[in-house]
């Protein structure tokens, strides 16, 4: 039995589907399961804590402010203790909480202080499930790592309605959980099989002389988690990187460059591509003639002007080239008018999407974006802007993989 002794926490929420939450404690059980049930407020409308508990063993846990139930802190205790958390069926109104992290009751605390893979299976109307509202939620939620079962195309429970929006059947959310356990590692991003995508990371060095050079602050962080969530995709992924301290991932093409127009030769070379993500943080400018030898002060520390050209502007000759890929997005590290700055970059380079951020240092009321593990991003397009919450750059690059996925 693939679940033997496995800690499944199972939270039902409220809608006419509620019914087969029974059935699906029961088929869990006879695969070995251990299950634990939490109880929304709507879910007790439909089927009764009674019964839930009759088939799971378990008492049913419904009451943030149980005085009893959140002895030791019930709710970092149900989430810690699962092995896998389900929550089945999913309606639209706790998708829509889930997406927002709110926690008013214990169904949706336990979630927040979830720390374990979480499978969803929704349950609702054909147009509650088609509504702007719910996909936005739902893409948040994959965003952030959450796996998802159905919803089933068929009848639904309203007469003379029918649709996307059924609840899948037990065993095929058994199934789904079995795949979960047995594989924890297993990708949620879409699969990106049989796609070339292009990558720029990491700073660009202009050298001045032989031990000095312009440059900035990025760590390259955010290009290689980029780079390492395509190939966890199933991509081909190019990686074209600029003078940083980090390990490449592996599974992937890496080209080292120092200078911009290295860096914008190399994109050459590695077209055609399907993608392209120029995550670089290329110097706009390079010094006219590099001295052969290190510049000395001069009397009184005067040193001799340096004298700069602008350098090719890769991004901007990417987007112009026959060749181009058919989706190509640029990067906007600001430290004001971040959203106006980045809707202009979006126009004038000619890209399809800019992920714009402020990389202002804390001192100057940024969060240490460049060197640091954390991003704050907006997605422009020409539809419009979405912000996304502060979160690890390895989030970033999985959320932003999502979208590149359904666009491409």
């Amino acid at each position: 039995m693939v679940l033997n002794g496995k800690n499944i926490l199972l939270v039902i929420t409220g809608g006419i589907a509620a019914y087969k939450a029974l059935d699906l404690i029961r088929r869990l059980r006879e695969r070995g399961g251990v299950i634990r049930c939490v109880m929304t407020k709507g879910a007790k409308e439909f089927i009764t804590p009674l019964s839930v508990q009759a088939l799971c063993e378990n008492p049913v846990m419904d009451d943030l402010f149980n005085l009893t139930q959140e002895d030791e802190i019930g709710h970092i205790r149900l989430s810690r203790a699962a092995d896998l958390v389900i929550v089945a069926p999913a309606s639209a109104d706790f998708l829509a909480k889930m997406a927002h992290g709110l926690a008013d009751d214990l169904a949706s605390a336990v979630l927040l202080a979830n720390n374990k893979p979480l499978l969803v299976a929704p349950a609702m109307n054909p147009h509650m499930w088609a509504h702007p509202a719910t996909r936005r939620n739902v893409e948040q939620l994959k965003g952030d790592g959450v796996f998802f079962i159905g919803p089933e195309t068929g009848e639904m429970a309203e007469r003379n309605e029918a649709g996307t929006g059924r609840l899948s059947e037990p065993l095929t959310i058994v199934q789904a959980a079995e795949d979960l356990l047995t594989a924890p590692k297993r990708s949620c991003l879409p699969k990106l099989e049989g796609k070339k995508i292009l990558i720029t990371a990491g700073p660009t060095h202009e050298p001045i002389d032989p031990v000095r050079y312009i440059a900035n602050r990025s760590s390259g962080k955010q290009g290689y988690a980029l780079a390492e969530v395509c190939v966890e995709a199933g991509a081909a992924v190019t990686l074209i990187s600029g003078p940083v301290n980090l390990a490449p991932p592996d599974g992937l093409v890496l080209k080292k460059v120092e200078t911009a127009s290295e860096m914008l030769q190399a994109v050459k070379d590695s077209l055609p591509a399907d993608i392209a993500i120029m995550a670089a943080a290329v110097a706009d400018w390079r010094v006219d003639k590099v001295a052969m030898d290190k510049i000395k002060k001069g009397e009184e520390g005067y040193v001799a002007p340096l004298f700069l050209s602008e350098n090719p502007d890769i991004l901007k000759t990417l987007c112009a080239m026959e060749n181009r890929p058919s989706l190509v997005v640029g990067f906007a590290a600001e430290t004001e008018k971040i959203l106006e700055y980045a809707q202009i970059k979006l126009s004038k380079k000619g890209a399809d999407m800019i992920v714009a951020n402020n990389v202002a240092p804390k001192s100057f009321g940024g969060i240490g974006v460049m060197g640091g593990d954390r991003n704050i991003v907006h997605l422009v397009t020409a539809d419009g802007h979405e912000s996304w919450k502060e979160m690890t750059k390895n989030d970033v690059a999985k959320r932003l993989v999502t979208v590149l996925a359904e666009k491409i």
